[in-house]
């Protein structure tokens, strides 16, 4: 049976989503599917957290937080957190799941907080879809001197081989890098550090195809192509020796990380 992940009826083009448009229509498709992004995508790594965030931070940034799945890891680590996010469908989700963080409307090029009241901004999965001639000036108008700016993205282990045949199943544009491994950044921050995380989500079928139809390509497909997508992966999971009757899935993942100090 295909799994259907989106609503009957779903239509990104009945939003005004064209798949041949530049990533900003990309980036504003994950609203239009907030609770399947929810279901599917997975967390963060508490090494690749703690790594990122300076000690001592009262005020953390989650900058493009999405449905919150780094947000709710801050509130154990920090006192206060704002979780900054452009879609009202995403914040929608996010205000019922972590409901102990603030939620406000912004984006990386325009976040609604005053100069030099953040300890640190960290943005997950997220810094792709941004301006960085834009976000950096942002960024570094509201975080305090010495604060810091992280950057995290979970990338599949493609040296695992049903992964690297997942990604030919599913034609992977250009997303599968997606400059995690030399973020630009620049002045006034200083030099980036990076740090990886090797670690595996595990997960159960039906959430493994919901983190499939949460790519944004995948939402901004057309209803034909995306489920000849999906029964592709399921057969993938049908078929590989690796996945063939597995009621747990285990996804293997590296956390990319990137921090940059504003000089104080």
């Amino acid at each position: 049976m295909t799994h259907q992940p989106l609503q009957e009826g779903f239509d990104p083009a009945a939003h005004g989503f064209d798949p041949a448009r530049p990533d900003s229509d990309l980036a504003a498709s994950f609203g239009l599917a907030a609770d399947v992004y929810e279901r599917g995508r997975p967390s963060y790594p508490l090494d690749a957290v703690d790594w990122l965030l300076p000690e001592g931070a009262c005020h953390v940034v989650d900058l493009g937080a999405g449905t919150g799945k780094l947000t709710r890891l801050l509130l154990d680590r920090a006192p206060s957190v704002t979780a900054v996010e452009p879609s009202p469908g995403m914040r929608a989700t996010l205000e019922q799941v972590v409901p102990g963080a603030t939620s406000v409307a912004g984006s990386a090029e325009d976040i609604p907080l005053g100069d030099d009241t953040v300890d640190a901004v960290l943005v997950a999965q997220a810094w792709h879809w941004v301006d960085p001639d834009r976000a950096v000036p942002e960024i570094a108008r509201v975080l305090r001197p010495g604060g810091t700016l992280g950057l995290v993205w979970n990338i599949r282990d493609e040296s695992v081989p049903w992964l690297a045949e997942l990604s030919r199943v599913m034609r992977q544009p250009r997303e599968r890098d997606m400059g995690s491994d030399a973020p630009v950044v620049g002045a006034p921050f200083g030099t980036v550090e990076r740090y990886d995380v090797p670690w595996v989500h595990e997960l159960g079928r039906d959430e493994f195809l919901a983190m499939i139809a949460s790519r944004s390509y995948v939402i901004t497909l057309s209803p034909d192509d995306r489920a000849a997508l999906l029964r592709d992966v399921e057969r993938l999971l049908d078929t590989h020796p690796d996945t063939r009757g597995a009621d747990l899935i285990r996804l293997p993942y590296v956390a990319r990380c990137s921090r940059a100090v504003l000089p104080g």
